[in-house]
């Protein structure tokens, strides 16, 4: 009896072993560990997996073989900010590199918008952007902003007091010396005031952080990718054994243009290929270090890029930035389909189908819910959240994407609407305003580095210019009454639908108001005293 006893305890263990396994297995299928990994500015046609054939990027393209292929993603909407998102807290540990998104509010300390107040467990990257200023030799964004804000009004003031001082002394006008000289004496203490802070201080904004503290002011970029990965596969290392969301945010393919050694000179596109083959590297380190802890099947990666390739950037050498974005007309800061259609990359093997392709429109936004979901957690209640979980449609559960409509802004405004019916393969595309590319000829906006979207450097267009993008996906071919018959329904829905949008939306304080940037000085971040030119390296 007391054997059979035994077996039946025996029987009754294995029997909860079995179901704690399930349940173990069943949660990690539904609980993936997360990695998204986002480029900057990388053009659609800068990767094997979306047609090229002249640069290297093997680990990406693995992504792809192993994963889904979104052929219809596009970058997020500037509302896609933390007042209409929000961020996945208290759950996983999670680290980021290029945040991007500001630092403080009121105080140098107060670290009001830092990614460790926004639910992060641990920051190693920039808090705000990388530009040109950071690299020397690679010339100044900040110069031009000087130029075009503060040296121009000087140097008309300059020649103003020349004139009073010529008409003054051939006798044509009577004007007081003394205030002449108090003019003179004002100018030129500001233009050297404004030279000093140039040349001493425009690399104030060029720093790496961990956690709260700056550990290298300036930035310096040697072996900087190299870093960034290190520290994103040491966090893997450290987190084998827990589910964690990593964020690796990269630097490349944004000005100022880097690579490291055994990257440069490597591609056949100049400095910008050398960049792209070096975030593949950096892709593959990641890939890898899945593999030998047999993380990959228990992880979902996400692979995108935050807009379009800048088609306009060229290097103080004068050497051409190289970003291409394949058949797609435009590039960065527009809304043509170069600027917003981006690389969209999902891997989770024997959860979502290897190497699918999914062409309905889908959004950089949609992230935010689908790893919300995953992590079993609530999307917030108090806002409108602009994604959808993206799970249903990569796995085939269902056929259509959650988004009818796609709002794409040129900063404040509202530049173009994308529709795509549930009931037709269509997806039309409405612009309000387009871009004034210079030259006219041309694919871009050459002569302003960049395009605007206000006032000369746009047209406005009534009616609106209308596409068909499952058709014309290269928009070369606006529709008219007299080829669509179905025009003015589709603008009349587009306009419904902008009434709706319209007012949801609600006004958040301004980050980059004149206030914040003019008269808060004290917000700015200094590793050292002024006098020491804020310098420290802590990360040699």
């Amino acid at each position: 009896m007391s054997k059979i006893r035994k077996k039946m305890r025996l029987l009754l263990f294995l029997l909860i072993c079995q179901c704690a396994i399930n349940s173990v297995e069943a949660y990690s299928a539904s609980s993936p560990s997360l990695i998204l990994l986002m480029a900057d500015d990388l053009g659609i046609g800068d990767l094997g997996c979306y047609g090229n054939r002249t640069l290297r990027t093997p680990n990406i393209d693995r992504l792809a073989e192993e994963g889904v292929t979104l052929t219809h993603h596009i970058a997020a909407s500037p509302l896609c900010t933390p007042s209409r998102a929000a961020f996945l807290t208290g759950r996983y540990p999670i680290r980021s590199g290029k945040w991007h998104l500001g630092m403080n509010c009121e105080r140098s300390n107060d670290f009001c918008h830092h990614p460790l107040s926004h639910g992060f467990d641990y920051f190693y990257g920039l808090t705000v952007t990388n530009l040109r200023d950071c690299k020397p030799g690679q010339g100044s964004v900040f110069l031009k902003g000087v130029q075009k804000s503060l040296v121009i009004p000087l140097q008309i003031t300059g020649i103003t007091l020349v004139s009073l001082a010529v008409v003054h002394y051939i006798g044509l006008l009577s004007v007081p010396f003394r205030a002449l000289g108090y003019c003179f004496l004002i100018a030129t203490i500001s233009l050297v005031v404004l030279i000093f802070f140039f040349y001493c201080f425009r690399h104030l904004n060029c720093f790496l952080m961990r956690d709260h503290q700056i550990i290298q002011q300036p930035l310096s970029y040697e072996n900087l990718t190299q870093r960034l990965t290190k520290e994103a596969v040491q966090f893997i290392e450290r987190n084998t054994n827990v589910q964690f969301l990593l964020v690796l945010s990269y630097l490349h393919v944004h000005t100022a243009l880097y690579a490291s050694k055994n990257f440069r000179g490597k591609s056949k596109h100049g400095l910008y290929g050398d960049a792209v083959e070096e975030m593949d590297w950096s892709v593959g380190q990641i890939l890898d270090v899945l593999d030998k802890y047999n993380l990959s099947d228990k992880t979902l990666v996400y692979f995108t890029s935050d807009q379009g390739a800048h088609v306009e950037e060229i290097s103080s050498s004068g050497e051409v930035h190289g970003g291409y974005n394949g058949i797609y007309k435009g590039g960065k800061a527009t809304n043509w389909e170069g600027g917003i259609r981006v690389p969209g990359l999902l891997r989770w093997p024997g959860m979502i189908q290897a190497g699918s392709y999914l062409d309905k429109p889908t959004s950089n936004m949609d992230i935010f819910p689908t790893v919300v979901k995953l992590a079993q957690a609530q999307l917030p209640s108090d806002r409108i959240i602009d994604g959808h979980d993206l799970m249903p449609l990569l796995q085939g559960k269902v056929t259509q994407s959650n988004h009818e409509f796609l709002f794409h802004y040129c900063n404040a405004y509202l530049n173009a609407v994308r529709w795509h019916p549930g009931n037709s393969e269509s997806v039309w595309k409405v612009f309000f305003f387009t871009p004034n590319f210079s030259p006219e000829d041309s694919n871009g906006c050459y002569d302003s580095h960049v395009c605007f979207c206000h006032g000369r450097f746009i047209t406005w267009h009534d009616p609106p210019l209308l596409f068909d993008l499952s058709t014309d996906p290269e928009e070369k071919v606006p529709l008219t009454p007299k080829t669509e018959r179905h025009f003015y329904e589709i603008l009349r829905v587009i306009h419904l639908a902008i009434e709706n949008h319209t007012r949801s939306l609600h006004a958040v304080p301004n980050q980059l108001s004149w206030d914040n940037l003019l008269w808060k000085p004290w917000l700015q971040l200094c590793c050292s005293s002024l006098f020491q030119s804020c310098y420290c390296d802590h990360d040699s």
